[in-house]
């Protein structure tokens, strides 16, 4: 069974950053894919970012790109979501996954609050 812990979430004034941060633990064979969707109210949760572990490669949703940063540590089995230049739409909470193709699929943490006034 694998378990993931998000935290970093909060309220901000829009422009302002957050950083969220999301551990994985657990009966880990291979993390092979980590990243961060968001759902806000009334809406259906849709993908902010998403990292290869081997490798490194990162893509974005639009909506995010050149304000989000998406980071992971293979060694500790972390994923991290740097953002800046929040916007007030950027409310919702965030959900950090793992994609373990061996055994497990996708796994969800339970979401972490990011509110931003305007």
């Amino acid at each position: 069974q694998v378990q993931l812990v998000e935290s970093g979430g909060g309220l901000v004034q829009a422009g302002g950053s957050l950083r969220l941060s999301c551990a994985a633990s657990g009966s880990i064979f291979r993390i092979d894919v980590m990243g961060w969707y968001r759902q806000a109210p009334g809406k259906q949760r849709d993908l902010v970012a998403t990292i290869i572990n081997a490798g490194g490669s990162a893509a974005y949703a639009d909506s995010v790109k050149d304000r989000f940063i998406i980071s992971r540590d293979s060694a500790k089995n972390t994923v991290n979501l740097q953002m800046k230049s929040l916007k007030p739409e950027g409310t919702a909470v965030y959900y950090c996954y793992i994609y373990e193709a061996a055994r497990f699929g996708h796994v969800w943490g339970q979401g972490t609050q990011v509110t931003v006034s305007s």
